[in-house]
């Protein structure tokens, strides 16, 4: 006798699996990551289609077979129209998704990270918000997600002598995890110069709630700066993972 589980989940991976069947892969609010064989799914008459599909919000029902969880019922929640009609909303999604399929492992529940999908999900929809935020958005979901997993970076003080970093000369050092003052860094073998409103930034991006990026106003050299430390730090960070 099989037990069937009910749940809410954001669908942000899909593989085919055979001619009718595909495997969803799912960051749901009661189990975390799951993957699930959608039997038929691609069957036009399949009672699942519609409800379901990439980068929707749907409650979803399933059973757990010998090798896979199996869909069962489906029913639609939240379509995020907005970001399907525009490219870099788009681009958004498919770059946090990344993420999510990257960095959470399966049947690992965390609410905090639950919370911080559906915000983001429901910001980057909002056809209100202006450009500068959405591109926020993605940082933002970022900092958020290492600092819950474990890897928020030292902001404060140098992560060597641990005293509180002066903002004439900060390094950023991805292998010391942090900030580095001028006196330590001729002691470490990389790091990167950073601007002390970078660094701003990122404090912010951590510890503020999603509302703040309204009132951030980022110039270029800023931002590209963050773009850099923030795909450097993922770099490094794929690379810890895979020498564990």
């Amino acid at each position: 006798m099989f037990y069937h589980y009910r749940t809410i989940g954001f669908l942000f991976k899909k593989e085919p699996k055979s001619e009718s069947d595909e495997i969803f892969t799912l960051y749901t609010k009661d189990f975390g990551r799951l993957e699930v064989l959608a039997k038929g799914i691609k069957k036009i008459k399949s009672k699942l289609r519609g409800n379901i599909d990439l980068f929707y919000l749907s409650e979803i029902e399933f059973i757990q077979g010998k090798t896979y969880k199996t869909l069962t019922d489906t029913l639609l929640i939240e379509k995020f129209g907005n970001i399907r009609k525009s490219l870099l909303r788009l681009k958004l999604i498919f770059a946090i998704s990344d993420l999510l399929d990257k960095l959470l492992i399966e049947q690992e529940k965390d609410r905090r990270v639950w919370n911080l999908l559906m915000e983001n999900l429901s910001e980057i929809d909002n056809k209100e918000i202006r450009f500068s935020v959405i591109r926020l958005c993605y940082y933002y979901f970022f900092w958020k997600l290492i600092s819950i997993l474990g890897y928020k970076p030292e902001l404060y003080t140098c992560s060597l002598c641990k005293k509180r970093v002066k903002p004439d000369k900060i390094y950023f050092s991805l292998k010391e995890g942090g900030l580095v003052c001028k006196n330590c860094f001729p002691k470490i073998e990389e790091a990167e110069k950073i601007r002390p409103e970078t660094v701003k930034i990122l404090r912010i991006l951590i510890e503020k709630d999603i509302s703040i990026l309204k009132k951030i106003k980022t110039e270029d050299k800023y931002f590209k700066e963050l773009e850099l430390v923030t795909k450097n730090f993922l770099s490094f960070l794929f690379g810890q993972k895979e020498k564990i």
